[in-house]
């Protein structure tokens, strides 16, 4: 059996029936499924890509604080960076081979084909566009055989399209055909980001799912000409969000976040902070390094307006993301609200990223990042209340979406439940 699995990025079940009359697309039908919490990107592809709650893969946002060297790490592309026996290992034991395209944290020896964005960032400024690939000439080929290179400025950033969706699912169909992979795993991001800008209830948005739909169309019917059977999942449901919520502001006023004043502007200084959040979206990690420090940081976050929830460790291992790169406490959103990094009040108290596309130094997920400011040009915008749509709480009317024209075993209702399907299928060998 040949196998291709399509994430859809931020393709939720209501938004699907909603904006398309119903749950048939691209040929198959479409069921709700349940996301892993917190719902986001990296934990929905390692749970998909071993089986397995957070609590076992480590993977409890897209980015984390790594306590060794004492700095938050986000968007990190190492596959060790998730644990757990891989779905498909039972596969590539029997001699099969795996592909993943544009998946995060693929980078590593657990597959046969991978492709993934790479830029060379240039000592004087600038960066050299490029992606990394295995085969190691397997980019240039594609760029041959698509006819153009892929648009790192289409994937992330105030010029994110569907131009990236549109190459990827060139480049997916050129890999069908060849080295065509056993298992072939790819990503389509583009929803994503209309949908976060203007909110899943706007015309941008509906003409977003258009065009998703017509690539969907092509890259399911590639698929099936070459032989391969088709997982579909939509990984999130992004709602709109009205307001963010600023909980390192409010560890900053009870004097719990230290700061480095740096010519007038404001860095964290996280050797000396009692607290941190690493914010994701509707999550937020809080790193609370003196136990004897948890009251009265619980105090100052659970009185800030907008936080729906403050989860200890008790409640972390309810959820299944009881880990040790977890925060101290969890805070989920309340529904309409987000969480967004910055500590500063004005301007001029802001650190040099803040107002560039820059998603490893940020300390903290920035969909601000996708507009652009007024002044001065080509900087992007600091303005989180721009932001019109978010994700990552999970719950009823927040579920995904799948479909499959695959026999699966069992009646899968979650994102966990459907990956260990397909890895008893592939343990199987079954058609």
């Amino acid at each position: 059996m040949k196998l291709l699995v399509v994430q859809v990025a931020a393709l939720g079940h209501a938004f699907l029936t909603g904006r398309n009359g119903g749950d048939d697309l691209a040929g198959l039908r479409f069921r709700p499924i349940d996301p892993p919490f917190p719902a986001v990107t990296c934990t929905a592809q390692a749970t998909f890509r071993t089986a397995a709650p957070p609590a076992r893969h480590g993977v409890v946002a897209n980015g984390f604080f790594q306590r060794e060297l004492g700095r938050p790490f986000f968007w990190e592309q190492s596959s060790r960076l998730y644990s757990g026996r891989r779905v498909w290992e039972a596969l590539r034991a029997r001699g099969g081979t795996v592909g993943q395209i544009f998946w995060q944290q693929s980078l590593g020896r657990d597959s046969d084909v991978l492709l993934s964005p790479a830029p060379i960032h240039k000592h004087h400024g600038g960066l050299v566009k490029d992606c990394y690939a295995r085969p190691s000439g397997l980019y240039q080929d594609l760029v041959a055989r698509v006819g153009r290179r892929f648009s790192l400025l289409s994937y992330w950033g105030p010029f994110a399209s569907a131009r990236s969706t549109r190459w990827i699912v060139d480049a997916t169909r050129e890999v069908l055909r060849s080295p065509a992979p056993d298992l072939l795993l790819t990503y389509l991001p583009h929803l994503d980001y209309e949908l976060q800008k203007s909110g899943p209830g706007s015309e941008k948005s509906a003409r977003s799912f258009r065009t998703l739909a017509s690539e969907l169309v092509r890259l399911v019917g590639a698929a099936r000409e070459s032989g391969y059977r088709i997982v579909v999942f939509g990984d999130y449901a992004i709602t709109e969000v009205s307001e963010p919520v600023f909980p390192n502001r409010a560890l900053r006023t009870a004097g719990l976040l230290a700061l480095r004043d740096v010519g007038g502007m404001l860095y964290p200084d996280f050797p000396a902070s009692r607290a941190f959040a690493t914010v994701d979206h509707q999550v937020a990690h809080v790193v609370v390094p003196d136990e004897a420090d948890l009251p009265v940081v619980r105090e100052a976050l659970e009185g800030l307006a907008g936080v729906g929830r403050v989860h200890g460790r008790k409640e972390q291992r309810e959820l299944g993301i009881d880990h040790p790169r977890s925060g101290e406490l969890v805070l989920a959103a309340e529904a309409g609200r987000w969480f967004a990094y910055p500590w500063w009040e004005g301007k001029r108290e802001a650190p040099d990223y803040a107002s560039h596309v820059d998603i490893h130094n940020k300390p903290g997920y920035d969909p601000a990042e996708l507009f652009l400011a007024l002044w001065p040009p080509m900087h992007v915008s600091t303005d989180a209340a721009k932001v019109k749509g978010s994700h990552g709480l999970v719950g009823p009317g927040l579920e995904g979406t799948f479909a499959t024209d695959l026999d699966l075993p069992g009646d899968p209702s979650t994102l966990e439940e459907l990956a260990g399907a397909v890895r008893d299928l592939l343990e199987g060998g079954r058609d």
